[in-house]
């Protein structure tokens, strides 16, 4: 296994951040999505991580009040089964419970059961349905919960 690292995102990783979101997704989010988030948005915090100096995945999360919502967790598809959607994934929880954070959401493509099995060992549990959510093929969203945060393991950051 590769030396993965895991880092605060910075206005530097947004270029490798691009190719693994336009290459993850059929809808992908803008450069400027991504510089928004990280320059502006005082609810986000984004990670990424790092393999040999390059970008092959990143994670963020809003964190308003006692909440927090996952916005993106994607992987580089030459670096996926390796655990780095996991440690993404530990590292948004790790942050969430040092932010006093009770419950974290996340939304979901219904047939995207990789990802849901990943979330469920995390302890996220399906928690409603957004009817046709994703503009490219109306296809459903499931909203995933976690409401036992503050339960799991270290809250080392």
């Amino acid at each position: 296994m590769c030396d993965i690292k895991i880092e605060l995102m910075n206005n530097n990783h947004i270029e490798g951040v691009m190719v693994v979101e336009n290459i993850s997704f059929t809808v992908p989010w803008s450069m400027d999505a991504f510089f928004q988030e990280v320059n502006q948005n005082e609810f986000a915090i984004y990670f990424v991580a790092i393999v040999e100096g390059k970008v092959v995945g990143y994670a963020g999360v809003w964190v308003i009040c006692d909440e927090g919502h996952i916005t993106n967790i994607a992987v580089h598809p030459d670096f996926r089964r390796k655990g780095i959607g996991s440690l993404l994934m530990e590292k948004l929880i790790t942050y969430a419970k040092a932010h006093d954070v009770a419950v974290m959401t996340l939304d979901v493509r219904a047939g995207n059961d990789a990802a849901k099995n990943m979330y469920a060992k995390f302890g996220f549990k399906k928690g409603g349905l957004r009817k046709e959510y994703y503009s490219d093929n109306l296809e459903d969203a499931e909203i995933m919960v976690n409401d036992v945060i503050q339960k799991r393991g270290s809250t080392d950051v």
